[in-house]
């Protein structure tokens, strides 16, 4: 899925010999569980990609309202159902699946004949990763096609017929993770629509990722302290960030360290990097005003397809 890229800021000009130049870096914030096929992308095309997870997502306990929220979606109470994320897709089809077996053994009970299922409302998946999630676990059980944006994005899911025609007093269900998708919400609430949410998961930094960026730097700082070339003449190591909680967590992580102010080794004599000597690519308006808010170089991208954050990354020669 193609998307428009926009470019804030400009880069100094650069007449340094490329050969002293190191390779470009990417560092990938992804979750781990969703970082592979851009890493794979990226490195294909001869870049340097660091993996370093800024988001570890952690299932929550299915609660007692949860169960009442899926039995009233059963029931039909809800016009529609948005999904946001695989993780989110995984874990409601579970519950899903759990009650339409507990429903077969009453039926069976019963001596009610089988029935193709059928999904009690609209079913609208955000971006590619979701829907496979849905096609592939309910394609032979499911008499229903798995809807999408055009782009995946909260502007995209408002665009849609089976969203923008709700109205006041309709119902929407969202599976989600815990604080996410608040500005499709709050879109939907202000015109009257009632939304309910069930968090399957929540999202939190993960415990290795200042030690991880702390060793990521000392060997870049090592790597630019033996060539000719300054620090400022060197390519901006590029970061992809894909959500709001993620840029946080890499704020949190780089300030930290910059404020310790590593000891000068034999090796290296460079300073910490602070944030504004990293260029990023982020999702959406959103993330895209956080880093603008800040004065940061950046490409924002309508998708999360590796396609789309290359050609935002080669935007900027």
């Amino acid at each position: 899925m193609s998307s428009s890229i926009y470019a804030k800021s400009v880069h100094k000009g650069q007449a340094t010999d490329a050969h002293l130049l190191l390779p470009q870096v990417v560092i990938n914030t992804r979750p781990v569980e969703r970082s592979a096929p851009l890493t794979q992308h990226l490195q294909a095309e001869g870049l340097s990609v660091v993996e370093m997870p800024m988001l570890a997502l952690q299932s929550r306990p299915t609660t007692n309202d949860d169960m009442i929220l899926m039995q009233q979606w059963l029931a039909g109470a809800y016009k529609a159902l948005v999904i946001v994320s695989p993780t989110a897709a995984a874990a409601g089809l579970a519950v899903w699946q759990m009650l339409k077996r507990e429903n077969q053994v009453r039926d069976d009970e019963n001596d009610q004949v089988d029935a193709p299922v059928k999904a009690p409302s609209h079913i609208i998946a955000v971006g590619e990763a979701t829907a496979a999630v849905l096609s592939n676990r309910l394609a032979h059980e499911l008499e229903y096609q798995v809807r999408q944006p055009e782009v995946a994005n909260n502007e995209g899911m408002l665009a849609m017929p089976e969203i923008e025609s709700l109205q006041a007093g309709d119902k929407l269900l969202v599976w989600r993770g815990l604080g996410g998708r608040r500005l499709l919400v709050d879109a939907l609430q202000a015109r009257g629509v009632h939304v309910d949410s069930i968090a399957w998961y929540e999202r939190k930094m993960p415990v290795e990722a200042s030690v991880q960026y702390e060793q990521w730097l000392q060997g870049f700082l090592t790597s630019c302290s033996e060539t000719d070339v300054a620090l400022s003449e060197q390519p901006k190591p590029i970061v992809v960030v894909s959500s709001g909680a993620a840029f946080e967590h890499w704020e949190a992580v780089v300030s930290a360290v910059a404020e310790k102010r590593l000891e000068p080794t034999a090796d290296t004599v460079l300073p910490p990097l602070e944030l504004a000597d990293f260029a990023y690519v982020v999702l959406g308006e959103r993330l895209a005003n956080m880093v603008a808010e800040q004065q940061l170089y950046y490409w924002r991208v309508e998708d999360l397809a590796p396609e789309t954050i290359l050609a935002a990354i080669r935007s900027k020669h």
